[in-house]
Order: C-alpha cells, then sequence, then structure tokens
C-alpha cells in the first residue's frame, strides 16, 4: 500500500508541473473542444441524471458550460457535496460525497465559491434537495440513481492487459466510495441491469499516452472508466483486453 501511493503521488507531482505551464487560455480552448464532444455524445444525450463536476478554476477542464446546457436541455443535474461520514468507523473514510440537484440555473448560478475557488452547494440547503443517498423524502432521493457521471482527475492512462481506462484522482477516495455506494444502491433498488456509466473529462495533457510518461497506478478500489474525452475531441474507450 505505501509503495502504491507513494507511485501515485509521483505523477501527481510530475502532472502538477506539467499542468502549471498552461496557460488559462489554452485550458480555455481545451475546455470548449470537450463541452462540443459532449453536446452530441449519445451517452450524455440519453442520459436524464447526469452528475458534473463543478470545475477548480485551473488546471482541469472547465464545465459551466456543460452544467448550463444539461440545465438548459432538461436533464437533471446533479454536483459534488461532501459531508462528514454519519457511519462512524476506523475502516471508513471520514469525509464522503453524496450528490445533490441543482434546482434550475439561477440556482447554479448563486452557488458561493469555496476556498479553492469550486462553486459549492450551501450545507444549509442540502436537506430541502434532491439527493443520491437521501431520502426518504419528497424528492425520492432513496429511489434516485444516475445515468452518467462525468468526473475529474489528475491522470488517465488505458492498460491494454485489463482493458481498462485508469484514472488517478486527488487521493481522497471520494469518487471511488461513491460508485461502490452507488452500485450497491442499484443491486438493492434491482436496477443494476442499467449500471451508471462513468466518464473522465481531462486536458489532453492529462493523458498519459507513453511509457516514458509513466503510468496511472490503481488499487483494488480504484474504479475503471467507460470512457475519457480528451481536450484535442478525442473520445478513448477501453481497448478488448490482451
Amino acid at each position: 500500500m505505501a509503495s502504491l501511493n507513494a507511485a501515485k503521488q509521483q505523477i501527481r507531482s510530475a502532472m502538477k508541473n506539467k499542468l502549471g505551464t498552461l496557460s488559462h487560455e489554452a485550458v480555455k480552448s481545451q475546455s470548449s473542444v470537450v463541452f462540443n464532444t459532449l453536446r452530441n455524445f449519445k451517452p450524455y444525450v440519453d442520459a436524464k441524471r447526469v452528475s458534473v463536476f463543478l470545475s477548480m478554476p485551473t488546471g482541469e477542464i472547465q464545465t459551466d458550460g456543460i452544467v448550463r446546457h444539461a440545465l438548459e436541455s432538461g436533464k437533471e443535474v446533479f454536483i459534488p457535496y461532501l459531508h462528514k461520514n454519519p457511519l462512524a468507523s476506523p475502516d471508513l473514510p471520514a469525509r464522503v460525497m453524496d450528490m445533490v440537484r441543482l434546482r434550475d440555473l439561477h440556482d447554479y448560478e448563486s452557488l458561493k465559491p469555496d476556498r479553492w475557488g469550486i462553486p459549492s452547494i450551501d450545507p444549509a440547503t442540502v436537506h430541502e434537495r434532491q439527493r443520491v443517498f437521501g431520502g426518504p423524502d419528497a424528492h425520492h432521493s432513496d429511489q434516485t440513481l444516475l445515468d452518467l457521471i462525468l468526473m475529474p482527475g489528475v491522470a488517465f492512462d488505458i492498460d491494454p492487459e485489463a482493458g481498462a481506462i485508469r484514472r488517478l484522482g486527488h487521493g481522497k477516495g471520494f469518487y471511488d466510495y461513491f460508485i461502490n455506494r452507488h452500485n450497491q444502491k442499484s443491486v438493492e433498488l434491482g436496477k443494476q441491469e442499467t449500471p451508471v456509466l462513468l466518464y473522465g473529462l481531462a486536458l489532453s495533457e492529462q493523458f498519459l499516452s507513453s511509457p516514458s510518461e509513466g503510468s496511472v497506478p490503481v488499487g483494488r478500489h480504484d474504479q475503471p472508466l467507460d470512457g475519457l474525452i480528451l481536450g484535442n475531441g478525442e473520445i478513448k474507450s477501453p481497448p478488448a483486453p490482451e
């Protein structure tokens, strides 16, 4: 475990240096390409309930246009909300992530940035909102499942042997733990035949395409992706296992 964490941290450090050289205009341009690719992408077009991460000001795809388009298209848009884990155990993370629904465009535009500059839900309003791990309530949160999760990450690559798209996050495990809980809920509701789709959104520089750049280290809790949309317009799909 220690060697796995060290390998992950090494990739994070290298990627931080790499992304630090990108201009704001380059990030903006790639974000526009991702948006234009995504809005015509069948899994997104068909999705009714979409989870979208809200971006940090730098170093990753900017999702403002995606959130606005999804809301204007009539989709139910859910965004991350971090909170203390109600299940106190040394074997479980102290903080966990839920996905809570934006009411409309005005609601989205009224979000205040947190200390990282990410627009964030006011905790005082969470109990009033539809959310994946809430309820029973008037919003039927206890029956809520997502169709598509658009995920951030630090680095991504393809494992040809396993036929998997690998994602390296920021190290807190929020998405991996959320997806595991979402899968469990799908089984409990008898909806496991239509699993949630997991797609990463990444700047081209975040994709490790050659051995010289290293590879994404993964552990048993790291969730593989169904696909990856890059800032050059490429859509990566998992290859057939070798």
